[in-house]
């Protein structure tokens, strides 16, 4: 290897490297489970001499919510399964309400066999987080919904300029 091939390995290959993250299958391969996954939890692997797991936990973590701004997306997309009802009662009850009707921008998906989650995307359609909601009850949902949902009738100035 010569020096140009060194140089081009080191500024171009290992930046790709380190900016990039893994998907939420690369995470459960590893043993993650990454909408749930703290960074706050990864640095307890130290404790454990659990070192070198660090780094996968850390591609794989969320921040900790320490600042008080609420983040806004503008989709939402809750998927579960029907066959997990069973096991989640309060987000079946959620889905069978009305509630899911006073949030336009939130599309309910049947996925088979996945635990209920729910995806938030930006105004351009890409994923922006994963939230785990197995835990959460009907007024949970709906809460967090309604705090980090935008409300679409906000979004369209043709439905608020009164003539």
């Amino acid at each position: 290897m010569n020096m140009y091939t060194t140089t081009f390995i080191s500024l171009v290959v290992v930046p790709f490297i380190v900016l990039a993250e893994f998907s939420t299958e690369d995470c459960w391969s590893l043993g993650f489970h990454k909408p749930n996954l703290l960074c706050s939890s990864c640095d307890q692997l130290e404790k454990f001499q659990l070192t070198e797991l660090l780094s996968h936990c850390k591609e794989c973590c969320h921040p900790d919510e320490s600042n008080s701004t609420e983040k806004i997306f503008h989709k939402a997309v809750l998927e579960v399964c029907t066959c997990k009802f069973g096991a989640y009662p309060q987000i079946q009850a959620f889905i069978k309400s009305e509630r899911p009707d006073k949030f336009p921008n939130l599309q309910i998906k049947y996925v088979r066999g996945l635990d209920p989650i729910i995806k938030l995307f930006d105004k351009d359609g890409h994923l922006q987080e994963t939230v785990a909601i197995e835990k959460w009850n009907t007024d949970s949902v709906e809460e967090f919904l309604s705090t980090h949902l935008i409300n679409s009738s906000d979004d369209d100035y043709l439905r608020t300029n009164m003539i």
